[in-house]
């Protein structure tokens, strides 16, 4: 091992909720966590883990007795919290980012609400960084009614949810994931953010996700290689250096990820990317080179944008996320990551 301390290495809380309540039961946040705290790698272990702000983990509308109970589980184990999923999202009380109206009220509520818990958490000691992430929470069909109006709007309620982290001495993270209209593809979402223009929102690039930008689903006038040739390494490492140049200089939260090329449709999430496990044989990614892609400039130094990184991978059987093996697996890819990319303070 390289002996580099930055970034520091998350684990996601969010696998035990998305895509849960329906085959399978939610895996509880203590679970989540006792799995993180347990992994090991040549004696090496996560530092810290990122929240989804929704029950039954953390209510957006949890008191302060919650957060400081939430601080004293999180910090008596040995791990820090760094950033957070704003529930943003109409079905659990957030609204579109494009409705003028209630929506966006609903939108800006749910932001508010967040950025209120995370600097509490940051008050409390536990976290000494991180983002509150969001999306625009509006299908990619109705954006599409009205590109350049639509994008008018999301940037408008954008800047609002702008001046509410600006006020909690936060940071907002756009995530860039396809199934979400004006972040579907790497050139709206850079239209999207250079619309906004405000130092408190900023990319939050997830590898899995931003791998299927180059391959245009749901915007297929800004795909850059097809599917067939996801096995040519050379031609996948030339469309992912488009996107991450076009994307690098706004990305202030980061993701490592595999995905093995394929999309899958629930709901609002229309065609969005399939997690794979890290050690996955399908996987199309080179987990370390192209974390890399993300993590360093041009000329190959950390952008050391990011403090933290974190682990994404979503959609699995309980039966998988409840076997420690698999979060030594992904704590040993993480590792590589940081070895290859990293920097010591």
């Amino acid at each position: 091992m390289s002996g580099n301390t930055y970034p520091k290495l998350h684990n996601a809380m969010w696998p035990g909720l998305v895509g849960k309540g329906e085959e399978e039961p939610p895996i509880d946040l203590d679970k989540m966590l006792d799995m993180t705290q347990a992994a090991d790698v040549g004696g090496v272990g996560f530092d810290g883990v990122d929240l989804f702000l929704a029950d039954p983990h953390t209510s957006i509308d949890v008191d302060d007795d919650g957060i400081k109970a939430l601080a004293d589980n999180v910090g008596g184990r040995g791990l820090s919290i760094g950033s957070a999923v704003a529930p943003v999202w109409p079905p659990v009380g957030g609204g579109s980012a494009m409705d003028e109206g209630e929506g966006r009220t609903a939108f800006l509520e749910a932001v508010r609400k967040a950025c209120g818990i995370m600097g509490k958490l940051r008050d409390l000691g536990v976290r000494q960084g991180g983002v509150v992430r969001i999306d625009t929470a509006t299908d990619v069909a109705s954006w599409a009614e009205d590109p350049a109006g639509n994008t008018a709007k999301m940037a408008e309620t954008l800047r609002q949810a702008c001046d509410i982290a600006a006020d909690h001495g936060e940071r907002l993270a756009a995530e860039g994931e396809i199934c979400w209209g004006a972040m579907h593809s790497w050139k709206h979402m850079v239209d999207l953010l250079e619309a906004v223009d405000r130092p408190e929102l900023g990319f939050q690039a997830d590898m899995a996700h931003s791998m299927l930008y180059t391959l245009g689903y749901n915007a297929p006038e800004h795909q850059l290689i097809a599917p067939e040739q996801l096995d040519d390494q050379a031609a996948l490492d030339a469309a992912l250096r488009k996107v991450t140049d076009a994307l690098r200089p706004w990305t202030i939260d980061f993701h490592v990820a595999q995905n093995d090329g394929t999309v899958h449709g629930s709901g609002s999430h229309d065609k969005t990317g399939r997690h794979c496990m890290a050690t996955d044989p399908n996987g199309k990614l080179d987990i370390v080179k192209h974390a890399g892609f993300w993590l360093n400039n041009a000329d190959g130094t950390p952008t050391k944008a990011m403090r933290h990184i974190c682990w994404d991978g979503c959609m699995f059987p309980n039966s998988v996320l409840e076997t420690q093996q698999t979060w030594n697996d992904i704590l040993a890819a993480m590792i590589k990551v940081r070895d290859a990319h990293g920097w010591t303070e």
